[in-house]
């Protein structure tokens, strides 16, 4: 009876309902994974850990994720993403719940960063083939909605995390994320329609599926240049993410619960912001300007390196608050686009695994960021470790211009404007 009711109440046109559960969904994948890093302090302190395990807990889930996710894509171009995304969210919400038991560094390595890492893993790919299908000319629009999901779920429990575990200890906060995760898999599996692969096998897009998208990497500039971008952005997000609310508990003091807010709420309050308006220019204007997407996420990464620069020279909470929103309004501008400017120049049956590929390099590259900033804490300090990472969004800003001065015009296809 529960099942009917999900499946039979009015609702909003598909299309929209469908970025209504992939953001709640996206919610969870970011809040999980943040939950870690704003009780870092209290786990470092109870297991007796230091800041490299911590930052290796960090870096191995990353690892983890780049690995698994270019075999999440491929599936996800072959298989039924309904079924994708419902396990993946069954997965990374229960491992997350019970990451709330762990009392070794080995248990948090394997809940945390492997089971959690990979269970997430299965999620994009799939999400965001999945919203390309039902928007095209919304499609920026669309994918930087689900975007919000980001920013929400790491602002939401960068603060409740926090709180909980001032309050009642951190492995609560494991608990009460993990189970409304579990929760709401079961609605996903419920809601979402069927989503089958394009094509069939008569006309071989099975069998040469992984060899063909394999070559959007290597005949495509543009795609190259694009991840190779977005591994840069990823870098510094998985740095400074990490290590961001620590930061700011060590250098004012702050309790667990405001420095898991500070670090995470001006920041993310101005990427969204900055998201919906790079979304706004790029639809209205990606059809008369070629490389629209590209030009709107390179402006945005140039912009954005000066403030992550000054965020390991602030000396006072004022200018860290006005520099963490000046860097996540840029950003937001720059996330706007990352997969709507990807599937300019990749055709949608594999739009799946081309997202596995260009998340696989990304975290691969970006899993190393937590680690080194850990090594680099006590010999040169935190606060150099952030500043420097502004030099990787100037390098992941020039891989976009090149691009779109170069490569874009041959690369892009021809059905992306109906």
């Amino acid at each position: 009876m529960i099942a009917k009711c999900f499946k039979n109440r009015p609702t909003l046109p598909y299309k929209w309902e469908l970025i209504v559960l992939l953001w709640l969904a996206f919610f969870f994948n970011q809040a999980d994974r943040q939950i870690f890093n704003v009780v870092l302090p209290a786990i470092r302190t109870e297991l007796n850990l230091t800041d490299s395990d911590m930052g290796l807990i960090a870096s191995i889930l990353i690892l983890v994720y780049g690995i698994l996710v270019p075999v999440a894509g491929y599936i996800g171009d072959r298989t039924n993403k309904k079924y994708v995304l419902m396990l993946s969210l069954l997965v990374w919400s229960t491992s997350t719940l019970f990451t709330g038991m762990s009392v070794l560094l080995i248990h948090l390595i394997f809940l945390q960063s492997i089971a959690t890492g990979g269970g997430e893993a299965f999620y994009s790919p799939s999400a965001n083939a999945l919203i390309s299908e039902h928007h095209d000319r919304t499609r920026a629009t669309a994918m930087s909605i689900h975007q919000t999901a980001l920013y929400a779920g790491i602002i939401m429990s960068g603060y409740l995390a926090g709180w909980i575990a001032d309050n009642f200890g951190w492995r609560i906060a494991f608990y009460i994320f993990g189970g409304f995760g579990i929760l709401l898999s079961l609605l996903i599996g419920l809601r979402l329609k069927d989503s089958f692969p394009t094509g069939s096998k008569e006309d071989g897009n099975r069998k040469v599926l992984i060899v063909d998208a394999l070559g959007v990497f290597f005949k495509k500039p543009t795609a190259l240049l694009l991840t190779l971008a977005f591994a840069g952005m990823v870098f510094v997000n998985v740095g400074f993410m990490t290590w961001m609310p620590t930061y700011l508990h060590e250098k004012f003091g702050f309790s667990l619960a405001r420095s898991g807010f500070d670090a995470t709420f001006y920041h993310y309050i101005a990427a969204f912001i900055g998201v919906l308006l790079g979304a706004s220019i790029a639809d209205r204007y990606c059809h008369k300007i070629t490389g629209m997407r590209g030009i709107v996420q390179g402006t945005g990464l140039l912009l954005g390196a000066p403030f992550i620069f000054l965020l390991g020279i602030g000396n006072t909470p004022f200018v860290i608050y006005i520099v963490l929103a000046l860097f996540g309004l840029f950003r937001g501008i720059y996330d706007s686009n990352i997969f709507a400017a990807l599937y300019d120049v990749v055709e949608p049956k594999f739009r799946s695994t081309a997202t596995g590929l260009m998340l696989m390099f990304a975290f691969v590259t970006g899993a190393s960021a937590p680690y080194i900033l850990g090594k680099i804490k006590p010999a040169l300090g935190l606060a150099w470790g952030l500043s420097a990472l502004s030099a990787v969004y100037v390098f992941a800003a020039l891989c976009i211009f090149v691009a779109v001065r170069y490569f874009y015009k041959n690369d892009i296809i021809k059905l992306n404007y109906k």
